[in-house]
């Protein structure tokens, strides 16, 4: 695995060498290149003016600021570079934090961090079970391609993630969504629904979760390969159900798929002992 940066976790005086490594496997995405119908060529794209309508290349393009409409100020490389950051290599740890405290809805792209050279690993791993033990999270900053990112530092099995997270003032009030809280719970439907929850329960490690449109697209792709011919069963809509109709219906199917283990009845050893009496 290579690593993509390396810097340190600081937090105090403590400072700790690590690599950061992307937890994302990238190759098991699908990408579909757009093609000129009349002879299958790649189609490319020029980028025009909009005032002028000529084209320009890389050299004559600058980067510039919409502060009114139509208003541009331009930031050039040297005026960007003058932006003194510290933590260019350095995650600062600014505070832990309680780990139910952070919204999901924070988490960004996830990192594997891991330490960089034996020497690093003694405290590599004594904040790793720090962590554990005290149900904690680090936060802190650090550069990434450019920009000032707010990462989180968690325990993950025998070592650390790192997520990049969302600042606080991108993310918008659920509160905004529409119809929510529009309606009463009836009592009897919630103690259905959380018997059919309990019915369902599963521990995450057992759930076989796989990309199946990505596996169904590859399919189309290797039968058009083959010059097969592609067939796809039409999916029926699903009728509407009442509510209590469709818990209960949920419930019974819940329970006929998880099979009770049968009990030993002692039945079988009794006879075995039966017939080396017999022999």
């Amino acid at each position: 695995m290579r690593a993509i940066w390396k810097g340190h976790i600081r937090f105090s005086l403590v400072t700790i060498p690590i690599r950061m490594y992307s937890a994302i496997e990238s190759g098991s995405s699908i990408s579909f290149r757009q093609l000129h119908k009349e002879d299958n060529g790649p189609i490319g794209y020029k980028k025009v003016c909009k005032v002028c309508e000529e084209p320009v290349g890389p050299k004559d393009i600058v980067k510039g600021y919409e502060y009114e409409s139509d208003q541009y100020v331009i930031i050039d490389n040297e005026d960007l570079q003058k932006i003194k950051l510290k933590s260019t290599k350095v995650i600062d740890i600014e505070a832990f934090v309680d780990a139910d405290e952070v919204n999901p809805a924070l988490f960004d792209t996830p990192y594997f961090a891991g330490p960089d050279g034996e020497v690093a690993a003694k405290a590599y791993s004594l904040l790793c079970e720090t962590l554990k033990n005290s149900n904690k999270l680090g936060i802190g900053k650090v550069v990434l391609r450019d920009k000032e990112n707010v990462v989180l530092i968690a325990p993950s099995g025998p070592g650390l993630m790192m997520y990049k997270l969302r600042y606080p003032s991108e993310l918008r009030n659920i509160e905004q969504v529409p119809n929510l809280g529009a309606a009463e719970t009836d009592e009897a439907q919630l103690k259905l629904a959380e018997t059919l929850v309990s019915s369902m329960e599963k521990p995450f490690a057992e759930l076989e979760l796989e990309d199946k449109y990505r596996a169904a697209v590859m399919e189309i792709v290797e039968a058009k390969i083959e010059g097969k011919e592609i067939v796809m069963l039409a999916e029926e809509e699903a009728p509407v159900v009442d509510i209590m109709t469709a818990l209960q219906e949920s419930i019974n199917q819940a329970k006929a798929q998880k099979k009770p283990l049968k009990k030993a009845t002692g039945k079988k050893a009794a006879d075995q002992e039966e017939d080396k009496k017999s022999a």
